[in-house]
């Protein structure tokens, strides 16, 4: 008996090895493959028109952030607050900047950090900006319909990027190589 635990601490503890750094890369590799491009396109329907579109954000930008403010405004941007403007603006950079800085593992808890407060926000938006109630696309956790958009999918997006918080980017990422760049000795 005891050579059979000793066969499965020898066995698990290597596995526990490889998984160091590969679950950190398969958690980056789960953000690239499935909200790098959402996000991205979310963020491309933000921008203003022109070069400087990043710092002008489109109406519909305010009304995907803000939509009941901008509706009560007859969607004249120019009628809410440079508070709204902020807003908007960092909510366009973070939806390119964290999932790019994660993906590539540049600051990765950070950004990951950071992501998990944008997609707590974009969920609150949705249920009191957009009145998205229903029960099929809030859902409810410990019912046996995994598929709800807000509920259980976001359950999923904030344990991955929470993975990443705790464990970082892991051994192959830009971290660890300004980790060993900088690294003194």
């Amino acid at each position: 008996m005891r050579a059979l635990i000793s066969l499965y601490h020898a066995v698990f503890h290597q596995i526990e090895q490889i998984g160091d750094w590969l679950l950190p890369l398969a958690a980056r590799f789960i953000v690239a493959a499935s909200l790098l491009a959402y996000y991205w396109h979310s963020g491309l329907t933000k921008l203003g028109d022109g070069a400087l579109g990043i710092f002008h954000p489109s109406i519909g930008a305010y009304a995907q952030i803000f939509p009941k403010q901008i509706e009560a405004v007859g969607y004249d941007p120019t009628q809410l607050s440079v508070f709204h403007w902020w807003v908007v603006v960092g909510g366009t950079w973070a939806e390119f900047l964290f999932p790019a800085m994660i993906v590539a593992g540049l600051l990765t808890r950070l950004a990951s950090l950071g992501l998990i407060g944008f997609v707590v926000m974009q969920s609150l938006t949705d249920v009191f900006g957009h009145d998205m109630v229903d029960a099929k696309t809030l859902g409810f956790w410990f019912d046996r319909f995994p598929d709800s958009v807000i509920m259980d999918q976001r359950l999923f997006w904030v344990f991955t990027l929470a993975f990443l918080v705790v464990k970082g980017g892991g051994a192959l990422s830009l971290d660890a190589g300004f980790r060993r760049w900088f690294s003194p000795g």
